[in-house]
């Protein structure tokens, strides 16, 4: 029987074995994060923390033995560029400082020939490009004292030649690198949107075995294109994609990424109870 109040809708999903139910580290709700009762784990931007002088609310949930994730967005293992080996050294040192179980980033291109693309950009989904982000992924994962886990990305558009869906490019990386998969399912639910592709036939095809924890969010629409802003409750449509994952595998952990506009505690600790809620349905 469902109750209604904020600690009934905090309540995390106490089945789920390894990270359990958590939320993303902003320091724009950093007390919030302390609050809230039975977060399982939190992810920070690596970009946003110094290893050397972690914000004191990040210590604060280490020390509580709260799993801290640095989640990277510009490594850009998607490029024709080997990985920055002073970006990779500043991941390892997040590692190391928050005590990390894992450390995630983006399947993403973000720069070539010096630009910066301002912007988590789909690969070419060739067999050429997958040769270079193989060597990318393993270059990564040499550098890293945890184990590295990739998310898919959400795209307003498609490379012209694909010769791979995202399911087989993800698969085939993760089966030549053993790196691990982080599965945004807002990131599915927007490239169905915006590009047509079945967001369950992707569930069916991706290595879910490999999952190392569940991305979910919200965002709006704007003349017939999603845009994942990060900024409003996940849809039902989005929770109704976690359920079909949980169906086929239990994942480690879920997380609610949240980046602006911050609704109150109570409002927060009730979209982990709906996601609680959908993990439960599956």
């Amino acid at each position: 029987m469902e109750t209604s109040g904020a600690g009934e809708a905090a309540r995390v999903h106490g089945d789920a074995p390894g990270l359990g139910v958590g939320i993303g580290w902003r320091p724009e709700i950093d007390l919030t994060v302390e609050r809230l009762p039975g977060v399982g784990f939190v992810e920070v931007i690596a970009e946003n923390v110094a290893p050397a002088r972690l914000p004191e609310s990040l210590s604060v949930l280490r020390d509580r033995g709260v799993p801290v994730v640095p989640h990277g967005v510009g490594l850009g293992v998607g490029g024709a560029d080997r990985p920055d080996p002073s970006r990779l050294a500043h991941l390892a040192a997040c590692a190391e400082a928050l005590g990390a179980p894992l450390v995630s980033e983006h399947l993403a291109f973000v720069r070539g020939g010096g630009m910066e693309a301002g912007h988590l950009l789909p690969v070419p989904r060739t067999r050429e490009a997958l040769s270079v982000i193989v060597e990318n992924v393993r270059l990564a994962q040499a550098a890293l004292p945890v184990p590295l886990a990739l998310e898919n990305v959400a795209a307003l558009f498609g490379w012209p030649g694909d010769e791979l869906t995202e399911a087989q490019f993800l698969g085939e990386l993760v089966e030549r690198t053993g790196v691990k998969l982080l599965v945004d399912v807002a990131n599915l639910y927007t490239n169905q949107v915006n590009l047509g592709l079945d967001a369950r036939e992707a569930l069916d095809a991706l290595p879910l075995d490999e999952v190392a924890y569940v991305h979910v969010a919200g965002g709006h629409a704007h003349d017939g294109v999603w845009h994942d802003t990060h900024t409003s409750s996940p849809p039902e449509e989005v929770l109704a994609l976690l359920s079909d994952l949980c169906a086929r595998v239990t994942p480690p952990g879920v997380l609610l990424e949240w980046d602006g506009a911050y609704p109150s505690d109570a409002a927060l600790g009730a979209e982990l109870g709906r996601i609680d809620r959908a993990i439960s349905r599956g």
